[in-house]
């Protein structure tokens, strides 16, 4: 029976982020280069540069949309469809995407973000994901830590959360866990 490819997930700020960005694309190319399949909202921004990234480098992509098709997604998300070896359409809109997103993945990889990315985060948690935290990328990958040891601290731990600021490291860390 051949092997499953990992799934690895990459949730970040739906916004243009330069810095967020490149760290994006670093990603991206990492998760190709090492065979898995990179999982998206199906988003803008930070998580497209992974995707991106990833087609660039000859890895597979697949993005979850919260539209009901492919014309919702473009017109009324205003959701890209380039890069995308695969777009599911679930019509849930996006905190309903979020759940069918973090489920599909083995493993999830937070870049900066706000509260979408939180609320990944909170879900990959509590389904017992592997999380890849990329810290010094703005915004709520800075302040998952702080999270964690405020309103998680005593609670049962569900999900494995690795903190690192290195890319390629973090990718690698977040694929050892899963193996």
């Amino acid at each position: 029976m051949p092997m499953v490819r990992l799934k690895i997930g990459v949730m970040g700020s739906a916004l243009d982020e330069p810095k967020a960005a490149e760290s994006a694309r670093e990603i991206g190319q990492a998760i190709a280069e090492s065979g898995c399949i990179l999982i998206t909202g199906g988003s803008a921004g930070v998580p497209y540069e992974a995707v991106k990234s990833a087609k660039k480098h000859g890895g597979m992509t697949v993005g979850v949309s919260p539209a009901m098709n492919a014309g919702e997604h473009t017109s009324v998300y205003k959701l890209p469809t380039e890069d995308f070896d695969i777009l599911i359409f679930t019509g849930f809109e996006r905190k309903g995407r979020n759940v069918i997103s973090i489920r599909s993945c083995d493993g999830v990889i937070f870049i900066s973000g706000g509260t979408g990315t939180l609320n990944e985060f909170t879900i990959a948690y509590d389904e017992g994901k592997v999380c890849g935290i990329l810290v010094g990328t703005g915004g709520i990958s800075d302040g998952i830590k702080d999270f964690e040891e405020r309103y998680l601290s005593g609670r049962k731990k569900s999900g494995k959360v690795i903190y690192d600021s290195d890319t390629k490291r973090l990718v690698e860390s977040v694929i050892s866990e899963l193996k």
